[in-house]
């Protein structure tokens, strides 16, 4: 399977198939309309959609396997 990547800086939004995925503000991201806060260096999984997320720096890196059933029904 293929992996779909965006990379974001704070106050931008994209989307990973159907699933939002934005930087709200500096530290603060969205996934599917979960917030979570990410200190500089820290990954999270958003297990609802397959989301995963690492934050460097300014830099925030959104990342789903293709075909693994992430996009909500």
């Amino acid at each position: 399977m293929s992996e779909e990547t965006i990379t974001l800086a704070p106050k931008f939004h994209d989307k990973l198939g159907v699933v939002h995925c934005g930087v709200v503000r500096e530290g603060f991201v969205v996934v599917g309309g979960e917030l979570r806060e990410l200190e500089d260096g820290e990954a999270f999984v958003f297990e609802r959609v397959r989301i995963h997320v690492k934050r460097a720096g300014s830099e925030y890196t959104f990342t789903r396997q293709a075909g693994s059933g992430a996009d909500p029904q």
